[in-house]
């Protein structure tokens, strides 16, 4: 049996699928230019560009948050018998 906190372990799938997702849908859309562009279409694509890459470190740095709470999720809950300490009483 293995001892696991729930809430967290949801949270950091959710948080590894979105990543996944975004990482996914920037590749997906990657702006192609051509030989023969104005100023405006080169500033246009260069923004493009930028975005993509912006959206590739937040999808990163998502599932590098939603790993590390997966981890943290298997070692956060405690067992239930170690609530219960007894203090020993000093011999006089």
């Amino acid at each position: 049996m293995v001892l696991v906190d729930k809430r967290i372990l949801s949270g950091g799938v959710t948080l590894l699928v979105v990543g996944i997702v975004i990482a996914f849908y920037s590749n997906s859309s990657i702006p192609a230019g051509h030989s023969e562009m104005t100023d405006e279409e080169v500033i246009d694509l260069l923004t493009a560009e930028q975005e993509i890459k912006d959206s590739n470190t937040l999808s990163g740095i998502l599932m590098a948050v939603g790993f590390l709470l997966i981890l943290i999720s298997f070692g956060a809950r405690r067992k239930k018998d170690s609530v219960k300490r007894k203090e020993k009483k000093p011999a006089e």
